[in-house]
């Protein structure tokens, strides 16, 4: 069996975003930030083009989720250390067990995840880029879908889902 891969990693792939991520049952980290960069890889056979994918139109939907997260705070909805209140004028408040942080609600994007670990916006970055690709006609051939997420140099975690 033969398969083909794609894979786009670029300078313009990054995104800056603080967070703070909970660990060892109890503890909530110090409020931070990291220079994230991502890859992504596509599996599939080629089309009648001889293209699994289009890198163009790959690079596009990337930079635009990459924009997305670009220079907010990132919130997990699902955290039991972590209590999130949105306020009616327009603020978040954030509440762990020793502090409290208050943002503009346009600075956070708020993500339906239990924490915001690397490996946790992996598979983030991978659901949006599956529910992207699953409207595109062009895209229905592909068999998995792969992002590599690096938050600091020599840190980077994979996450990869097979695809209907």
């Amino acid at each position: 069996m033969s398969a083909y891969r794609i894979h786009v990693s670029r300078d313009n792939l990054m995104f800056a975003a603080g967070h703070f991520a909970s660990y060892d049952g109890t503890i909530v980290e110090p409020l931070h930030g990291h220079n994230y960069r991502l890859g992504v890889t596509l599996e599939g056979p080629t089309e009648e083009n001889a293209y699994v994918f289009n890198f163009v139109t790959l690079k596009r939907i990337m930079k635009r989720l990459t924009d997305e997260l670009d220079h907010h705070m990132l919130l997990p909805l699902h955290n039991a250390l972590i209590a999130i209140e949105e306020c009616d004028d327009g603020g978040v408040i954030v509440r762990t067990a020793d502090r409290w942080y208050r943002f503009p609600r346009q600075d956070v994007v708020l993500l339906d995840l239990p924490n915001t670990t690397v490996e946790m916006m992996a598979r983030y970055l991978c659901g949006r880029l599956r529910e992207d690709l699953a409207a595109r006609p062009e895209a229905a051939h592909l068999t998995a879908v792969e992002i590599a997420l690096e938050e600091s140099f020599g840190q980077t975690a994979f996450y990869r889902e097979e695809l209907a």
